[in-house]
């Protein structure tokens, strides 16, 4: 098997865990708030949604909410697409959220189907990439494709532990 085809498997089995969740997900997940602080994604005045956030590190850290999450995906995916393809990536604040269950899902299948078609490059693995390092780090492409898979397997997590958790609550409550 080549290191395209294990990236790719990994990639696949990455996406049904995080599918497995977002199919599951409703409206009133996205923004349910487990504990304090929580970080979220709000309309700002002109209506476009976006997430809150701290350029230093905070502490305790901030709980995301699914909404948050998944616009996080959704930045961080988008950038590393754009080093993918060696384009200039949108800055964090140019990648709003949609606003609905329905867009959020519609923009994650998006990415992934933009993904699929970029991990069919193999001609690019051993190229040198600076995200999500710095350029100094040495990295590869390969590099990149494999940390897609692990920070989609942690987002994926997280997402389907919020919504685990929304749905005890909700069952202990009745």
């Amino acid at each position: 098997m080549t290191i395209t085809g294990v990236l790719r498997g990994q990639f696949e089995l990455t996406w049904s865990l995080f599918e497995y969740h977002l199919d599951r997900l409703v409206p009133e997940d996205l923004l349910w708030e487990p504990a304090g602080p929580t970080w979220t994604v709000r309309p700002d005045a002109a209506g476009i949604w976006r997430p809150d956030w701290a350029d230093e590190e905070l502490d305790p850290i901030p709980v995301p909410t699914v909404g948050w999450l998944t616009w996080h995906i959704g930045w961080w995916w988008t950038t590393a697409l754009a080093h993918a393809r060696q384009t200039v990536p949108p800055h964090r604040t140019d990648v709003p959220w949609p606003g609905t269950l329905l867009g959020t899902r519609d923009w994650m299948h998006h990415l992934r189907d933009e993904w699929s078609v970029v991990l069919e490059d193999s001609s690019r693995l051993t190229l040198p990439v600076a995200f999500p390092w710095p350029p100094e780090a040495g990295r590869t492409v390969a590099d990149l494709y494999g940390w897609v898979n692990a920070e989609l397997m942690k987002n994926a997590a997280e997402i389907g532990q919020l919504r685990l958790l929304r749905a005890a609550e909700l069952s202990t409550a009745s």
